[in-house]
């Protein structure tokens, strides 16, 4: 399993082939089941994790999303987890940030989103790394709380 982006910087290294200008203001999206995505937020946040960027969830409350560096779909292999990007260059948060629209399910028409955790002081992309380690132990956390029952 190839890991992307840096472990130790504060700010997530670019996905390889993305310039310095599109880094900062463009990103591919994580999405993940809501249970496993809070569990992760909350992983990131336990952990002091060098960022937890914005969150968006859909309308519905299913599905939660993970803002990362443009690229990160090229070689995202997470199970459960889809990773999305727009022509190989990204989605961009416009300004003043408005919500974006969460990819439906199975090709469905696109779900309106809200932000768990908005745009704000943090850095604009979760690292890719950090993140698929922070779902791993939520999956393996809600497969021993689910064993429990």
């Amino acid at each position: 399993m190839s890991e992307i982006g840096s472990q130790s910087a504060a700010r997530p290294a670019p996905a390889p082939g993305a310039d310095a200008e599109s880094a900062a203001g463009a990103w591919d999206l994580v999405t993940v089941p809501v249970r496993q995505g809070l569990e992760a937020v909350d992983i990131l946040r336990r952990t002091g994790a060098p960022a937890v960027a914005p969150v968006v969830h859909d309308g519905t409350c299913d599905t939660l999303g993970f803002l990362v560096p443009p690229g990160t779909a090229a070689a995202w292999d997470v199970p459960g987890s889809a990773c999305t990007r727009t022509s190989g260059r990204g989605l961009r948060l416009p300004e003043p940030p408005e919500l974006p629209e969460l990819p439906g399910s199975a090709g469905g028409a696109p779900r309106p989103a809200g932000w768990l955790l908005p745009p704000g002081d943090t850095d604009p992309v979760t690292d890719p790394a950090v993140l698929r380690r922070a779902l791993g132990e939520a999956a393996r956390l809600i497969e021993a709380a689910d064993g429990c029952r």
